[in-house]
């Protein structure tokens, strides 16, 4: 049993830009996360380039697991749709930098909160496996149980 995981990845970001009469506005979103050291530098690089349009890949991350989230991983986990989170902040030049990728959505809802933003992706396969080995490990869901009510109406036999 261990107390975290620690498994490097990097991020993709796309960047559109949206034009109106007069005005245009960057569109940011993120593509993927991929996984492994191959992951690259902590400094954005265009991958992509179409247009206006650009892809920038963020690598040097590490999307870290620890005993206490485990709940919230296997919520994601056996969800609907299990996801990564992304979380982005925007940058003085008007671009945007990934802060930190997670599994927990706890920690994703409480982000938004301030002025970053959380871009959902789907986890890859090979992360996926990573982060279900992790709670399998070391989480064991706990029955729920419910309260018994007082009967307050009965009077106090003392």
């Amino acid at each position: 049993m261990s107390n975290s995981l620690s498994i490097p990845v990097a991020v993709l970001l796309d960047k559109k830009i949206v034009q109106g009469k007069g005005w245009s506005v960057p569109q940011w979103n993120v593509v993927g996360v991929l996984g492994g050291e191959h992951s690259g530098s902590e400094v954005s690089e265009p991958v992509l380039v179409r247009d206006e349009d650009r892809q920038y890949l963020w690598g040097g991350y590490r999307l870290n697991l620890y005993l206490d989230s485990c709940e919230s991983y296997w919520h994601n986990l056996t969800g609907e749709q299990p996801s990564l989170f992304v979380i982005c902040t925007d940058t003085e030049d008007g671009g945007m930098q990934p802060m930190i990728v997670t599994a927990d959505g706890l920690e994703a809802s409480a982000s938004t909160e301030g002025d970053d933003k959380v871009f959902r992706t789907p986890i890859p396969p090979e992360i996926y496996l990573r982060i279900e080995k992790f709670v399998v490990d070391n989480y064991v869901p706990r029955e729920r149980k419910k309260r018994k009510r007082q009967k307050w109406t009965e009077s106090d036999p003392s």
